[in-house]
């Protein structure tokens, strides 16, 4: 038995990549009652509250997607990191090229260097993950939560009365499927491209890759019948899976060795993901430069020299034809 931590805060076991829980899961309501029993509860206000994001990172992405899909632009202020991540983890490096090119912000909340102060004020002695996102409360200058999951959710309904947005991604009704759909894509696609590209051993990487191109067969067949994956009704099961798809044929399939097949080989997969694409501000939440600068110039124990390769351009406002899929 091995077991060895790396510089993705999770570590590697007898070859299987192994991701860390999040360690802040505190809850943002309407009133500031708790929302979930052990959790410390935190009201809805405007401008009170702020995202610590890399744009490269599929979990960040997902509460970027949100604040767009909810109308918190304008609530809640983002911090942008430096696609680039090494020893000390996400850094705040920033100037007017990486800003140009992928999106940085610098931490223009306290002007820290890296994404690790801010757990450090929380814990002098914190030893746990340093990941991204942070939903920050500049308020009592405490985080909130770091767990993307529940993030999302918190941004689903904890603001609406502010927004006057209600659209629901969380329908009571369909609950149950939601969540597990979201653990077969979670199991299988969203980490399970990153359980084949940081696998060390061939056992580990064949199960992984297999387990990987099955489920997306699977997701194929699911939208070959269904708008959504739940069936007509858009939910935050479909983001989920969309924030990997976007950064599968660029990244994942040749940087993490997904490479059965790309997803544009995928027909109703690959027109699913236009049509989330082409929603409304959704577009601006994806940086691909940032992405494929942050996994090939970063993850150098699979890539040593960390050269960014050119990729194929694919051109996401074509007509998507879900409509004609589905007729």
């Amino acid at each position: 038995m091995t077991s060895v931590k790396n510089s993705w805060n999770s570590s590697i076991k007898n070859g299987e990549y192994q991701r860390k829980e999040s360690q802040f899961r505190n809850w943002i309501t309407p009133d500031g009652s708790a929302g979930i029993s052990g959790c410390k509860g935190f009201k809805a206000e405007p401008d009170r509250y702020h995202l610590y994001v890399s744009l490269a990172c599929p979990w960040a992405h997902r509460t970027l997607v949100f604040r767009q899909l909810k109308g918190l632009e304008y609530l809640i202020t983002v911090s942008v990191v430096h696609p680039d991540m090494h020893d000390k983890g996400w850094g705040f490096n920033h100037d007017e090229v990486s800003a140009k090119l992928y999106g940085t912000t610098g931490d223009d909340l306290y002007g820290d260097k890296y994404i690790g102060e801010k757990y450090l004020t929380q814990d002098p002695d914190y030893s746990g993950v340093n990941s991204v996102p942070i939903l920050w409360d500049k308020k009592n200058k405490v985080i909130v939560n770091n767990e993307s999951s529940e993030i999302i959710r918190m941004f689903n309904s904890a603001f609406n009365e502010l927004t006057g947005n209600t659209l629901d991604f969380y329908p009571e009704h369909l609950r149950n499927e939601i969540d597990e759909v979201n653990e077969f894509v979670y199991n299988n696609i969203n980490n399970g491209v990153y359980k084949t590209g940081f696998a060390t051993t061939q056992e580990a990487y064949d199960g992984n890759v297999t387990s990987l191109f099955s489920a997306l067969d699977s997701v194929e067949e699911i939208l070959a019948k269904n708008r959504y994956l739940t069936g007509n009704t858009l939910t935050e099961a479909d983001w989920r899976l969309w924030v990997t798809l976007v950064r599968f044929d660029s990244v994942y399939h040749t940087h993490f060795k997904c490479n059965l097949r790309l997803i544009e080989q995928y027909d109703n997969i690959y027109n699913f993901m236009l049509e989330l694409y082409q929603m409304p501000n959704i577009a601006k939440t994806v940086n691909e430069a940032h992405i494929k600068r942050h996994y090939y110039a970063s993850h150098l124990a699979i890539n040593p020299y960390g050269i960014v390769p050119v990729t194929h351009n694919q051109d996401w406002t074509v007509p998507h034809g879900r409509d004609q899929q589905l007729s």
